[in-house]
């Protein structure tokens, strides 16, 4: 199952840092491409990749895109919301990634290339549109059925990109989404559905929908994501996948939860259905869990057999002195608790016998309140086991450059009661 706003983690149990993603699905396997995040300045770590047979079970690839020795991709550079998209008449995997200074004034679509969908992806240089480089910020990218290839791009701007992938030959679309971000496509039976995020710096907000009978227009604005005031189920979208679901192919919304400024250890996904029947892509109700396969929600207090193991544990504290204990026993466990606009960070730690087997720094913070699973541990041996929440103090809030600022006004961590799921 894809559980939505808590860490996930792969094979070799560290959390799978992925974010502005995008999900290439190639040879009957799933490929997960993302920024790597630093847990303190906003710079390029590189990109990650990670693949999957389920959407739930994830194996690291590698670091396929490394920080380059110099360049737009060097060190203490921007690179974020990486997109890779198979070329058909190459056969070679082309990734497009945003490039900027620390500042972002030095803005430009970087390009790399692969013969391998995960192997070391070469620089190429930047994207070129009539002899210039392509100097455009929040990026997204799209292929269409036929194979042609698009690059989405801030405000609403769209590309169409030449045979080989490698230049912008045409913009056939401009100026779409004044005040939008982030932006991510879908085709469906009804046309062309385009998602943008409004620009609230790491901040969740209504993302809007745009739907057109074709990629050149006409364009109509066509309402929110997702019910109002959501805030896009806490989300800001980066992708639209094709998610293999029996014999049809079906489309996934992929959106980042940020977690200024603990975006490596802390930031976590929301993944959902992406429904576009009869009308514009919407997003229903949130689903903290669901199976990808049946794309029905699954509920974590309950299995197959009934209902699972869950213990009362009420705990609500601001100050990094104060923890809650819980004496557990079993594999895997989920720890259920309220977010809103006044929490901050928790380290949530498993314990065997006093050691630290696993810790976990994770977000309390949302400025629409929610309650549900706050933390799912990976799967430990069988065996007892004390769960550890600690509060750590910090408020997690950020500026823009005009000074607006944003985020949490406290550090409380609400926890209500901590599930065995095995």
């Amino acid at each position: 199952m894809i559980l939505n706003g808590v860490p996930w983690f792969d094979d070799r149990g560290e959390v799978v840092n992925a974010h502005g993603a995008c999900l290439v699905d190639h040879e009957g396997r799933y490929y997960l491409f993302g920024e790597h995040k630093t847990d303190d300045v906003n710079r390029f770590d590189g990109v990650g990749c990670w693949s999957s047979a389920d959407l739930e079970h994830w194996t690291f690839e590698r670091v396929v895109l490394p920080v380059q020795p110099d360049g737009p991709l060097g060190p203490d550079r921007v690179g974020e919301r990486p997109k890779v998209m198979r070329c058909p008449a190459t056969g070679r995997f082309v990734m497009y990634v945003h490039a900027d200074d620390l500042g972002y004034t030095d803005p430009l679509v970087a390009v790399a290339t692969c013969d391998t969908v995960a192997g070391e992806y070469r620089w190429h240089g930047p994207l070129v549109h009539q002899g210039e480089p392509v100097r455009r910020w929040d990026i997204g990218a799209f292929q269409d059925d036929d194979g042609t290839g698009y690059l989405l791009v801030h405000e609403g701007d769209v590309y169409r990109l030449g045979d080989d992938y490698l230049t912008a030959e045409e913009k056939v679309a401009e100026n779409l989404a004044p005040g939008g971000e982030s932006p991510a496509m879908w085709r469906s039976d009804d046309g062309y559905h385009l998602l943008m995020s409004r620009k609230t710096s790491w901040e969740r907000n209504d993302n809007e929908v745009l739907t057109a009978p074709s990629v050149h227009g006409p364009w109509r604005h066509a309402g929110l994501l997702a019910p109002e005031g959501t805030l896009t189920h806490n989300s800001q979208c980066s992708f639209v996948a094709r998610v293999r679901r029996g014999d049809d192919v079906v489309p996934m919304y992929l959106g980042d939860r940020w977690s200024f400024p603990h975006q490596a250890s802390a930031a976590t996904q929301v993944w959902l259905p992406l429904l576009t029947d009869g009308g514009p892509a919407r997003l229903g109700e949130y689903w903290p869990a669901w199976d990808p396969a049946t794309g029905e929600p699954v509920p974590l207090d309950r299995d197959a057999a009934g209902a699972v193991a869950a213990v009362d544990a009420p705990f609500r504290s601001a100050g990094p002195g104060d923890r809650l204990e819980v004496d557990l026993e079993g594999a895997r466990f989920a720890v259920v608790g309220t977010s809103d606009d006044e929490s901050g960070y928790a380290r949530v730690e498993l314990l065997d016998d006093g050691r630290v087997e696993t810790s976990h720094l994770v977000d309390f913070y949302s400025k629409v309140p929610d309650t549900g699973p706050r933390y799912v541990s990976p799967v430990l041996p069988a065996g007892r086991w004390t769960l550890r929440v600690t509060p750590t103090g910090e408020v997690p809030t950020w500026s823009q450059k005009d000074g607006t600022r944003f985020g949490s006004t406290g550090s409380r961590v609400t926890v209500h009661r901590v599930l065995v799921l095995a």
